[in-house]
């Protein structure tokens, strides 16, 4: 059966940032978020222009206290005919009301700002009003693994709750006349937030909404693991025409985000795009055992624009057809290096586990250590012992997982690390500076160890584990 790549975005209210619009009629925006220290000036300054200069039109900064919010006025002063930018903001909801004064749009999320029900909807509210007078537009942010207790004793760590979190916040904007709301539903976990991004444009449009959405694949990593798996979540929603600004989550520099995304958008938004020219062909084959095959052919001829592509395309086919296999045809490329990308792209979509998965944050003004150089010392350290066989190549550091694969979490700090390292099995979390925490699953085993202690002693802690499996 020959797949129908027929493109059709979906309808959505208009919400004004600064100087640009997202959803509606206009185009999908291209954003990124600064890694510098936000009170540095002349360095986030330094990133900005070089974001912008590569396509960014938004860009966001992480945004702790007040001493940053003053930090980004002046940013702002020296960037703010390029792009609007954003303040992201965790925890304390006045720094959120001082933010709105100063930039034009503001990111909060619920899993902070809701500790208290009975206040929630008079904290919020008199953020409305302070965006409301400066015209400064809101995104509501909710990732898996950050939800509040109360979410959490509710619902669990699941897409049914990430959605109710959401909502809540919604139906707030929406009775007090409040529009200008983009939403993001991230997960490291690409069939866990492709799952809720579509739960929750089901349920906004049960209750008559339809504000724009923000897509990523929260710590996606880096390379070309990064990019397939970003690519498969993000590329299953634009294929739904779902979409209307995005940011490619990488474990590198924010300028080497913005080529990635925009050529996802262009590759689904742009009607001269190879996908609608007739080299683009996607089937589902029955296999002999009753399992589906998706056979995905392109005469594409560069490797990294045919990678990516073909991730954007084969994670939607493979969950919305209970696919289990992936046959890539391209007469540009060897056999070989095809079977390599099906796998590659299986495992994006958690349909089968082939090596150990890398979940890293790609950094922000949070970040206690140089996440890049640690991630490669990571994979080095593992590369370099006999555990780091993967399930194809025999026994070994995958054993340690009951799920098959191992995956180990990489995080800038504890922020969002313990949380939004959710199903990883190992994680490694910046806890202060030159300071490292240790996690075996959710449970901080090992806390504040010194730095340069830390990838020896993770080495160590999945050893011991793998011997205690034997």
């Amino acid at each position: 059966m020959e797949i129908d790549l027929s493109y059709q975005r979906r309808k959505t209210s208009q919400v004004q940032v600064g100087n640009i619009f997202l959803g509606s009629e206009h185009p999908i925006r291209i954003q990124t978020m600064a890694n510098t220290d936000t009170n540095d000036i002349d360095a986030s300054v330094e990133q900005a222009r070089r974001c912008i200069e590569a396509g960014a039109e938004l860009l966001r900064f992480t945004t702790q206290g007040l001493r940053e919010v003053e930090s980004l006025k002046e940013i702002h002063a020296q960037v703010l005919t390029a792009v609007p930018l954003v303040a992201d903001v965790h925890f304390n909801s006045e720094v959120a009301d001082a933010a709105a004064q100063v930039v034009e749009a503001v990111r909060v999320n619920p899993g902070n700002y809701s500790r208290d029900a009975s206040k929630l909807e008079e904290r919020f509210v008199h953020l409305l009003d302070i965006c409301k007078e400066h015209g400064t537009a809101i995104r509501i942010g909710v990732n898996h693994g950050s939800l509040s207790e109360r979410m959490m004793d509710k619902y669990g760590d699941t897409p049914e709750g990430m959605v109710a979190s959401v909502m809540e916040f919604l139906r707030i904007a929406v009775a007090h006349d409040f529009p200008d709301i983009v939403i993001s539903v991230k997960a490291s976990n690409t069939r866990v937030m492709v799952e809720t991004v579509r739960l929750l444009v089901k349920t906004m449009k049960h209750e008559h909404m339809a504000f724009p959405l923000h897509l990523g694949v929260t710590e996606a990593g880096e390379g070309e693991d990064g990019r397939i798996k970003s690519a498969v979540g993000i590329g299953a929603l634009l294929a739904d025409g779902i979409g209307d600004t995005i940011r490619v989550s990488l474990s590198e520099a924010p300028e080497n985000e913005i080529p990635v995304a925009q050529e996802l958008v262009d590759y689904f938004a742009d009607e001269d795009s190879v996908r609608y020219d007739g080299s683009v062909r996607a089937e589902v084959l029955d296999n002999i055992g009753g399992e589906a095959e998706i056979r995905y052919s392109s005469l594409e001829s560069e490797w990294d624009t045919f990678c990516l592509q073909a991730a954007a395309e084969c994670g939607r086919l493979l969950w919305d057809y209970k696919a289990t296999e992936l046959t890539l045809v391209n007469p540009n490329f060897s056999e070989t290096k095809l079977n390599f990308l099906s796998k590659d792209i299986l495992q994006a979509a958690r349909v089968r586990i082939y090596k150990t998965e890398y979940i890293s944050c790609p950094g922000c003004g949070r970040t206690l250590f140089d996440l890049q150089h640690t991630v490669a010392e990571i994979k080095k350290a593992l590369a370099e012992t006999e555990s780091v066989r993967t399930l194809s190549g025999g026994a070994g550091l995958s054993s340690v997982s009951p799920k098959g694969g191992l995956k180990i979490a990489v995080m800038g700090c504890i922020v969002n690390g313990p949380g939004e390292m959710a199903d990883a099995d190992y994680g490694y979390v910046g806890a202060g500076r030159d300071r490292i925490s240790l996690y075996r699953g959710k449970e901080c085993v090992l806390k504040n160890i010194p730095q340069e202690e830390a990838v020896e002693q993770l080495l160590r802690l999945i050893e011991s584990d793998r011997s205690g499996l034997q």
